[in-house]
């Protein structure tokens, strides 16, 4: 058994390594890869061929990317269990809500929809099984919370960058036929989302879309990057959106690292934000580890969500695709477990069933700010030791 269990284990991994070698080689062909997706003038985060972080780098060199993918592919009988499948109640959620009331549904991953004012606002949609190209990648461990035949017909659709378990070109063709919604992207990814014969608008940070009197759409920084291959990392923009409301500012963060830190006070300028979905998943890409440059885990979520005011916030970004070596709930069982050595009240920021729909109350007095020291403490204390 123990030999049986050996030679299948290696197999595997050479399996793996001959997707990397065949990766590899894809990648040595640039004009094959390679993609022009936008042409402006040079600004502080772009220099005429790609985009960059103004708080510095992000993006792994090619080199770099195949010896993290390696190592992933190396140690992957060590890392945590995940489950296959993980059941989910799908939902059906109504075909409008009528002014300052709101409904947040979690689709999965960073999809999620927002009903209010009349309007359904639909983050990052995938409903695609796989995470990739070539149907190669991360395969779905749950369906989405909603059949695309019950999605309400939407309006507003916003789309953080190019990777592949954030823009899903099939997705968004479908909803595109379907229901002819308004798509704001950051710049470049309007180009991708081209391809698919889907018209969508490319935004600078900073540049917003009026939907209607008070509403618009604003293309807001955070700290991420973009590839839809190696040989193209970084050609469009990665972002994250406030949506301005009457009762209060939505804020999607998208997929982001933490960088300065100084974005989400820059988001919370536009007007008080009354709901937030924020990223807490992927952030472990080795055992212990507490945060990474490209994504945002538990403490560092925590940090977006008070420099935002500490709105009601959805934790998103983890328990659809295995991104990383975390556990299955490691993201927001240690964001519970973070805010409660905080002292703070963390309710406003706390998991949902995918699926089920629930209300956003209205605006009120924030809980009280999360304490750093009281978070370090039982850091210090090992208590979030056990979360693998």
């Amino acid at each position: 058994m123990a030999k049986a269990r050996t030679f299948a284990r290696w197999l595997i991994v050479a399996l793996l390594w001959i997707v990397v070698a065949l990766c590899l080689f894809l990648t040595l062909v640039p004009p094959f890869l390679d993609r022009i997706y936008y042409r402006g003038v040079e600004t502080g985060h772009f220099d005429g061929q790609r985009f960059a972080n103004p708080d510095g780098e992000t993006a792994p060199a090619p080199a770099l990317a195949f010896v993290f993918l390696a190592h992933r592919i190396a140690s992957a009988m060590q890392q945590p269990l995940w489950p296959t499948r993980v059941a989910v109640a799908q939902g059906r959620p109504p075909a409008r809500v009528a002014g300052q009331a709101m409904k947040v549904t979690w689709i999965g991953h960073a999809s999620v929809l927002i009903q209010t004012q009349g309007l359904n606002i639909l983050t990052d949609p995938v409903w695609s099984d796989v995470a990739g190209p070539f149907g190669m990648g991360p395969k779905r461990v749950v369906v989405p919370g909603v059949r695309l035949a019950d999605l309400p017909r939407i309006d507003l659709i916003v789309v953080s960058h190019n990777h592949y378990d954030h823009l899903d070109l099939a997705t968004l063709k479908t909803l595109w036929q379907r229901d002819r919604p308004v798509i704001v992207t950051g710049l470049g990814n309007d180009s991708v989302i081209g391809q698919a014969g889907v018209p969508a608008r490319g935004l600078d940070w900073g540049q917003r879309l009026t939907l209607r009197p008070g509403i618009d759409v604003v293309v807001t920084r955070n700290h991420h990057w973009s590839s839809r291959w190696f040989a193209d990392r970084n050609r469009a923009l990665w972002s994250s959106f406030v949506v301005t409301l009457p009762g209060g500012n939505l804020f999607f963060a998208g997929d982001t690292g933490w960088g300065d830190g100084k974005w989400p006070a820059e988001a919370a300028a536009l007007g008080p934000v009354r709901f937030a979905a924020l990223p807490v998943g992927a952030f472990r890409f080795k055992p212990g580890q507490m945060a990474s440059d490209a994504h945002i885990g538990p403490r560092d979520a925590i940090r977006v969500w008070d420099g935002l005011g500490r709105p009601w916030a959805l934790p998103i970004h983890w328990g659809t695709f295995r991104l990383s070596w975390e556990a299955y709930r490691t993201p927001p069982d240690m964001l519970a477990a973070m805010l409660a050595c905080g002292g703070t009240d963390g309710r406003r920021f706390v998991d949902r069933p995918i699926g089920q729909a629930f209300d956003v109350p209205a605006i009120g007095a924030p809980p009280p700010a999360p304490s750093d020291e009281g978070i370090a403490r039982c850091r210090a204390e090992g208590r979030f030791d056990r979360f693998r």
